[in-house]
């Protein structure tokens, strides 16, 4: 099947079930392996990033179904039903030895959402070994905490049966009856989906739902849940980075970002970025940009700076590196991305650009909570008026610092 014919099936589904009427067999098409980029591409995350609730029910029933294709043992019906039954919020009870924290597999999310689980299950039981479960870039937001502990899963993005790949590895490592299971609507389980353990022990914060039509960020549903889920007050992102001092600008300087985690609509269009370098490197501040994992995102960055004639001292390393510039830095800008979560979660003052999002409640969960954040929401992703609102915002960030 080519992918255009993948592509327009994913759409169709997707269109069906934000009008209402959820197809009831989900187009076995869209299990085969040539179609995993639009069955995740188009519709998990069609469905997922507009947060509403009824959406959630759809993607289970049709998700439930795309696993059962790739597994005939399991039965989509009863996916669903304890799906329905783990998604409810609970308390914990009892003293367990390990509490098992899956990794959201994005490392915004981790640092928006997976830390505030860390940090609510470290505090609730301080003698149970907290386990930090997923890819090893993301444990390395948490590395300089001793107290939390990586099991290492690496989550492929391939096919349907490439990402479910997962699923015998992720049981194993969670079968001890000791142990509880705190899933952050994590990709590991297909958001809750997979049975990875008694479902007694498996508590799922479903975060597409959580929250219903109110306007607050993850962050903050997160700690709700967890106060519902742990008790005791609410608990908030952090991470915890090993030193990396030979790697840290030794002069004030703004940390910049332009990634967009491969979403072109996330962008503002040219000639935003080289304005955006010019107007901060007139500041008289040093620019610090992380070139991204390479490919497209490397090449813009540097197109901005040629074209821009700023210098600027560029990472191209890890991002739990980067993360150490940013929480050194005075400033962060960027669009929406893990480095907003970063600066948010380290106090940094920081300006981030919205742009590109399929649904305004998307917009209000994926801002971030901090105090020192300016917001700018750009429907029309038109680079002067944006340039324009960066350049008041930073005016603004520059008088609070004298």
């Amino acid at each position: 099947m080519t992918s255009t014919s993948c592509k327009e099936i994913a759409e169709e589904v997707l269109e069906r079930c934000l009008a209402g009427e959820t197809p009831k067999v989900l187009p076995r098409a869209l299990a085969e392996e040539a179609c995993g980029q639009a069955l995740f591409g188009i519709l998990a995350e069609g469905l997922a990033d507009r947060f509403d609730p009824p959406l959630s029910l759809a993607y289970a029933r049709l998700f439930a179904q795309a696993i059962a294709y790739a597994n005939p043992e399991m039965e989509p019906g009863a996916l669903v039903a304890r799906y329905e039954r783990v998604r409810r919020p609970r308390r914990v009870l009892g003293k367990p030895h390990r509490v098992f924290v899956l990794s959201r597999v994005t490392l915004g999310a981790d640092v928006a959402i997976t830390s505030v689980m860390l940090a609510a299950a470290r505090r609730r039981f301080p003698h149970a070994e907290t386990c930090f479960v997923g890819p090893a870039k993301n444990s390395e937001l948490f590395a300089a905490d001793r107290h939390i502990h990586h099991i290492p899963l690496e989550y492929r993005r391939g096919g349907l049966r490439e990402r479910l790949a997962i699923w015998s590895g992720l049981q194993s490592a969670m079968s001890a009856d000791d142990a509880v299971v705190v899933d952050p609507d994590s990709r590991l389980t297909q958001l809750g989906l997979f049975p990875i353990c008694d479902e007694d022990r498996h508590h799922l914060f479903e975060s597409r739902a959580y929250g219903g039509n109110g306007h607050a960020t993850l962050s903050e549903l997160a700690a709700a849940w967890a106060m519902e889920t742990f008790g005791g007050p609410p608990t908030r992102p952090f991470v915890a980075l090993r030193r990396l001092t030979a790697h840290v600008p030794h002069v004030p300087n703004i940390a910049v970002s332009l990634g967009v985690g491969d979403n072109p609509l996330k962008r503002i269009p040219d000639p935003f970025e080289e304005e955006l370098l010019r107007l901060l490197a007139g500041t008289g501040l040093a620019v610090s940009i992380d070139a991204g994992a390479g490919g497209e995102e490397a090449g813009r960055v540097a197109r901005a700076l040629e074209r821009s004639g700023v210098k600027a001292t560029v990472w191209e390393g890890s991002f739990a590196k980067f993360a150490q510039i940013i929480a050194a830095s005075k400033l962060y800008v960027g669009y929406d991305s893990a480095g907003q979560h970063v600066a948010a979660a380290t106090g940094v003052p920081l300006i981030t650009i919205f742009a590109g999002f399929p649904s305004a409640r998307m917009f209000e969960r994926w801002r971030p909570a901090a105090p020192n954040v300016t917001v700018i929401r750009s429907d029309s992703r038109d680079p002067e008026e944006c340039l324009a609102r960066v350049k008041e915002a930073l005016a603004a960030s520059l008088a609070a610092r004298e």
